[in-house]
């Protein structure tokens, strides 16, 4: 059987709202509403359900046997349908206490920390879980919902409608060298000067490693790579160990004291854009506006 057009959600709510209040003025109140709207509302219901819900008694509503049968039923409708809200959007990660969010290695040092210092001030009840990884793999449990934010490098903007993207700082590739190597002294690193020299790199599923190739494709060759590794901290505990050379983003400057970090010339120069990425439709969750305006904070 077909539910009646005249019966709503809405029309419950005031229906119940009067039942408990027995005066419209008070439900009007309550429900922010005129008592013009409160009376059609409840006129509207009884046309809908074809049946007699109040008598008249002057101006004032009497309720009928009728109207205290349904209001048990309308009872357990509304809360069935709140109840249902409530669940679905836990299940679409809004409203629920827990963040999954992913990072970059590289930003363990400060993004990372102040980001979730500051998410933690403006919702202290909120639990947090962070996962580390490369751009790509980051990227994947974003599509696959097993993370709710990543804290990513993009060369360009993701070609995914359904992502939000929210612009935090621009980080400098630079020249990363040991402490006391040949280059200490230069100010600024030509690569084609350097192409005698060994290199370690990340893997392609890393944005540095694609800055990486970018800049040696403008010096016109392809570097001698002496190893390729998975993380960053790796990364710099080889070139702080002598095994080869490499090209990182500034803010891995604190991550050890024996790599020095140097520019590049001009015309190698290259910056990553630092961003957050989350669901479209999630734009409007308590926790990822939060986030967000965390990571907006770090642009200005």
């Amino acid at each position: 059987m077909a539910i009646d057009d005249g019966i709503t959600l809405k029309k419950l709510e005031v229906f119940q709202a009067f039942m408990a209040l027995g005066n419209m003025a008070r439900v009007s109140e309550v429900l922010g509403q005129s008592t013009v709207s409160v009376h059609r509302a409840l006129h509207s219901l009884e046309a809908g359900l074809r049946c007699p819900l109040f008598k008249k008694d002057g101006r004032k509503l009497i309720p009928l046997a009728t109207a205290y049968v349904f209001s048990e039923h309308a009872a357990r409708m509304l809360s069935e349908c709140e109840t249902g809200v409530q669940r679905t959007r836990e299940a679409a990660g809004f409203t629920s206490t827990r963040l999954k969010i992913g990072g970059l290695y590289s930003m363990t040092v400060g993004t990372i920390p102040r980001l979730l210092v500051g998410l933690k001030m403006r919702r202290p009840a909120l639990d947090i879980d962070l996962t580390l990884g490369s751009n790509r793999d980051l990227m994947s449990k974003l599509d696959d919902g097993l993370l709710d934010a990543i804290v990513i490098a993009l060369g360009a903007p993701p070609k995914s409608p359904d992502l939000l993207v929210v612009p935090m700082f621009e980080d400098d590739i630079l020249f990363a060298a040991p402490l006391g190597s040949p280059y200490a002294k230069e100010t600024a690193i030509d690569l084609r000067a350097v192409r005698h020299e060994k290199f370690v790199s990340l893997g392609d599923e890393f944005a540095t490693y694609h800055d990486f190739k970018s800049a040696f494709d403008l010096a016109g060759f392809a570097p001698d790579i002496a190893m390729q590794v998975g993380d960053i901290f790796s990364l710099i505990n080889l070139v702080s160990g002598g095994i080869g050379y490499a090209l990182l983003p500034r803010r891995v400057a604190d991550f050890s004291p024996k790599v020095q970090l140097i520019p590049l010339a001009e015309r190698y120069a290259r910056s990553q854009n630092i961003v957050l990425v989350l669901p479209q439709n999630r734009e409007r969750d308590p926790n990822l506006l939060a986030l967000s305006a965390e990571c907006r904070m770090l642009r200005a």
